[in-house]
């Protein structure tokens, strides 16, 4: 499955609720989200109308590895 080209940083945000991540603070145009399970993990993403593909890719890897999954997998989860 091809990564979304239109998606925001708080559609992506809300995404990752479904995988326990949720929004511990917002700096600027950058929003952090953490997630407890497996470990406590953070990722920043940047609050705007559409991410790049290469930054929302490097967000999706990130999350991948820690959640143990295999980023198709991940993405299917997310988008599918």
């Amino acid at each position: 499955m091809k990564l979304p080209r239109d998606l925001s940083g708080r559609d992506l945000a809300m995404r990752l609720e479904r995988l326990g991540y949720h929004v511990t603070r917002q700096t600027g145009s950058h929003l952090r989200l953490t997630t407890q399970q497996g470990g406590e993990h953070h990722v920043t993403i940047p609050d705007h109308d559409a991410l790049r593909v290469g930054t929302l890719g490097s967000i999706l890897t990130k999350v991948a590895e820690h959640a143990k999954l295999e980023r198709p997998t991940l993405i299917e989860r997310l988008f599918g």
